[in-house]
This record gives structure tokens, sequence and C-alpha cells, in this order.
């Protein structure tokens, strides 16, 4: 199938949301959104024909278990990574952006303090910068660079750091005060959902206890009940 043959199957806006779901899966991401598409349709397709052929409840669970499979491959292929990755993302930010900031205290301008922030640390959102520098090379400017990033990244708060990076290069506000208070943020931020995570540990062992340790103990108890019963 080529593009045509897609785009007159799909609303444009469909077609729109898959080609940004599959941007926030970065500069490594081999998927393209007609491959994506063309082998959804194909696979439902197939799935409810043989459901069709082979169940008895075909007028009923064909339909159920191609919806099924069309909105989960989406949800696992897309949606699953671009949460992994986001999470990814917000554990790196504190890092990348404390170095940068202390690169830009150095006296650098935004450009240079990347670079180097970008030479010294090996990470993903390390590499996307980096990417974001080598297409100034190609004729963009560091804003148009920066504003493109944001398409690329599924973090809101690693965008708003952009944002104000962003507006500190074009209208020249001052940039290392913002960056200082973006690091103090995404350090909170870092810090509350580590506690959040501690406080559910205890609901999250209750249940495990609920599921797997009462009844083994209830068995216990009434396991000398029960063999005389049975004999």
């Amino acid at each position: 199938m080529n593009n045509r043959f897609i785009e007159k199957i799909y609303t444009k806006k469909s077609i729109e949301k898959i080609k940004r779901k599959i941007a926030l899966l970065g500069i490594y991401n081999k998927i393209e959104w007609v491959d994506f598409m063309n082998t959804r349709l194909i696979l439902s397709l197939i799935i409810f024909f043989i459901t069709f052929l082979i169940s008895p409840y075909a007028f009923i669970l064909s339909p159920l278990i191609t919806i099924a499979f069309y909105v989960g491959m989406e949800l696992i292929v897309l949606d699953y990574r671009i949460k992994i990755r986001t999470s990814k993302l917000n554990y790196e930010a504190l890092f990348f952006f404390e170095v940068l900031t202390l690169s830009l205290e150095t006296g650098r301008n935004l450009k240079n303090a990347l670079e180097l922030t970008v030479k010294n640390i090996d990470s993903e959102l390390s590499h996307e910068f980096k990417y974001t520098l080598d297409t100034i090379e190609y004729g963009k400017t560091l804003t148009e660079a920066l504003t493109d990033m944001k398409k690329r990244i599924p973090s809101d708060t690693i965008n708003n750091v952009i944002l104000n990076i962003t507006h500190s290069n074009v209208f020249g506000s001052e940039i290392i005060e913002t960056l200082y208070n973006q690091v103090d943020y995404i350090r909170e931020k870092q810090l509350y959902e580590a506690k959040t995570k501690i406080a559910k540990m205890p609901i999250k062992i209750s249940i495990v206890s609920v599921i797997f340790f009462i009844p083994i103990i209830l068995l216990l108890i009434l396991s000398p009940v029960l063999i005389n019963l049975i004999s």
C-alpha cells in the first residue's frame, strides 16, 4: 500500500496523530508511519477472517478481537514505549541540565555550553541535543532546532526547560537563573515522585500478602482439620 491509499483510508487527523507519536520515540526510532499503519491494517484483517472462520461465535468475537488488536497494537508499540522513554528522559534531565548550567557559568554562550555538555554526557537526552546541534550545521538556527527537538521529546518537564531556553536565547533574558529554577523544579519533582512510590509500597505489600501469604497460612492452620475430615 502506498501513501495515497493510506491517506484515503484514514483521516488526516488519524495520520497526524500516529506521526506525532512516532516522532516522540526519538531519533533512533526506525518505525515509519506508513509501515505501522499498513501492518496494523493488514494484521487486523487477517485476525478478523481467521477468527471468523474458526470461532463458533464469529459474529461477536471477530469484531471484538479485531478491535482489541487494532487498539492494543498502538498502545503497546507506541504508547507504552513513549511512556518508558518519558520516564528515562525525566531521570536523565536533572544531571544534564545541572551540567549545562555549570557550563554556562564558565562564560560560554548557549550553543558552546550545549556542545560541551553533550560531549561529556552519554545519555539519550544528550544524544537528542547532539542531533539538534547537528541540524544547526545544515542551516537551522538554534531556536528552530530547539523548537523541532520539542516534537521528539514526550516529557512536558523537559519541553518546558527547552521552551525557557528558547525564550532566553531569543529575548536575551538571564538563562542561568532560568536554568537554576528549572533544575530545582526537576529535583523537587523527582523527590516527590520517589516519596509517592515509597508511600505506595505498603499497599503493594499488603496486596501481595493477601494474595500469596494469607492463603498459605490458612492452609497450614486448617490442614490438620482437613486431614481428619478426609480420614
